[in-house]
């Protein structure tokens, strides 16, 4: 099945955006393409753009966009996301093992960038595809390879290296290159790789981020720069913080930021906190008054440790639901029993119960399968069956364990140690609680950035350059 016939024709919301158009726009009722006609860029003729409303199982609307020009006979095809840009940039990440992996959907929209991590090849932004990774990489292959022959006659250094690399997505695609990995990086938040069922450990990674302020600039949705400046002014003069001031726990802070949804200027909220038998954590709360958005985040403070963490609670009676929790954006969270396994970055950081961790990654996934409005489970058409039994079974157990009628072991492996479970038996050890120290990996290491970490001699290396410097001068 192709991705287009993956998809399911929806109207809705989304259909609104054309109503403006009246009575330029041509729709078909039976397919539900709409017809407009518009100018070709290649001839300046007039051509037709076709557009259909799509929902992508698992993910949101989309439109989907084809122009054909009579004249020219130019063609085009894209998508466009149609809802608004999300509060977080997000990007995946998945580790392509087998034909099932190639035949994932894929939503790279005209912002993202597609990588091929193993070969450390791209595809820029500016191209949007509705399509599956073999169909991603397929156009990367084709791209490259059809230059070819000018560049051997043109640039034989540049065909000579690029050689090698077409030969490797052509083993790809001829099902030999297993395995490889793949990223998909969007700001907006609008593109998207298929998870499945059957994802465990770092086969599939989604990270969500906050933009900066040059991508918000990028996408046209950064504030205005006069605008901008008298509302960073007043921001500054009700902010509570002196660079001079120690920070006291307890006491709530407010700083000066960039509204992450909008890019107008908002203040957020920190307060330290100091956890027994712990150590403390600063509590961050944004709230936009420009636009309503909301997110909290928990930071630890403290020097890096020299190993991991892994935290097992056993989860038994309902107290052991009330426990609080300290989850990092650095900490993996498992539970066999649950058959539940979430990434580092995914959910951020979080300072909650048990019970309220759960129930969280409950309605996230849940609002990830299913659409918002639908509570019967069914999951679109576009689902399969054993997809459907296999999502149902697993919300019906994480349901009984938020309930406290189903016993079950989580475990927090954290690479930082910025984690925490509460003990309920302190200063004695807690039975329910099991904690063991472990040497970071090497990947671990390097998703950290501690093998770039330098913290010793760099002064020396500072003072020879500036010594080179003034020499040339």
């Amino acid at each position: 099945m192709s991705a287009e016939e993956n998809a399911v024709p929806q109207g809705g919301a989304a259909e609104s955006q054309f109503q403006k158009l009246g009575d330029l726009v041509e729709k078909n009722d039976d397919t539900g393409v709409m017809s407009v006609e518009s100018m070709c860029m290649n001839c300046h003729e007039n051509g037709t753009t076709r557009l259909l409303l799509l929902r992508v199982p698992f993910f949101r609307d989309i439109i989907l966009e084809s122009f054909e020009c009579p004249h020219c006979f130019y063609k085009d095809n894209s998508i466009k996301s149609a809802g608004q840009i999300q509060e977080k940039g997000a990007k995946y990440t998945l580790e392509v093992e087998n034909e099932q992996d190639l035949q994932r959907q894929v939503v790279k929209s005209d912002t993202a960038i597609f990588k091929v991590e193993s070969l450390g090849i791209e595809m820029p932004k500016g191209e949007s595809q509705l399509s599956n990774v073999e169909g991603v990489i397929q156009k990367i292959c084709e791209s490259l390879s059809s230059e070819q022959p000018l560049r051997r006659a043109q640039m034989p250094e540049l065909y000579n290296a690029l050689q090698p690399i077409i030969e490797k997505l052509e083993k790809i695609l001829s099902r030999e290159g297993f395995p490889f990995t793949i990223s998909l990086d969007d700001p907006t938040g609008n593109s998207w790789i298929a998870p499945t069922t059957h994802d465990t450990g770092n086969k599939y990674k989604r990270v969500d981020y906050p933009r900066t302020h040059e991508q918000n600039e990028e996408l046209g949705i950064a504030a205005d720069s006069a605008a901008a400046g008298n509302e960073a002014t007043a921001m500054k003069e009700s902010a509570t913080v002196d660079d001079d001031d120690e920070i006291v726990d307890g006491k709530v802070y407010s700083l000066p930021a960039e509204c992450p949804g909008c890019s107008k200027h908002c203040l957020v909220n920190m307060q330290k906190v100091n956890i027994p038998h712990f150590k403390e954590v600063f509590i961050w709360s944004t709230v936009c008054d420009a636009c309503g958005y909301r997110s909290n985040e928990v930071k630890t403070g403290g020097e890096i440790p020299e190993k991991g963490k892994r935290i097992i609670l056993k989860v038994e009676t309902v107290t052991d639901l009330s426990r609080d929790i300290l989850k990092s954006d650095t900490c993996a969270l498992i539970s066999k029993e649950l058959e539940l396994e979430v990434q580092p970055g995914t959910l951020g950081g979080r300072f909650t119960t048990v019970e309220g961790l759960l129930t969280e990654i409950r309605d996230q996934l849940h609002g990830q399968i299913y659409d918002i409005d639908d509570q019967s489970g069914a999951g679109g058409d576009s689902m399969s069956v054993s997809d459907k039994e296999t999502w149902e079974r697993f919300f019906n157990r994480l349901n009984s364990a938020i309930r406290g009628d189903f016993k079950f072991t989580i475990t927090l492996q954290d690479p930082l140690a910025n984690s925490y479970v509460q003990d309920l038996c302190a200063p004695a050890p807690d039975p329910q609680i099991t904690i063991e120290e472990y040497t970071r990996t090497d990947e671990e290491e390097d998703d950290l950035g501690l093998k770039d970490m330098r913290v010793e001699g760099y002064q020396d290396d500072v003072e020879t350059k500036e010594a080179s410097e003034a020499e040339g001068k």
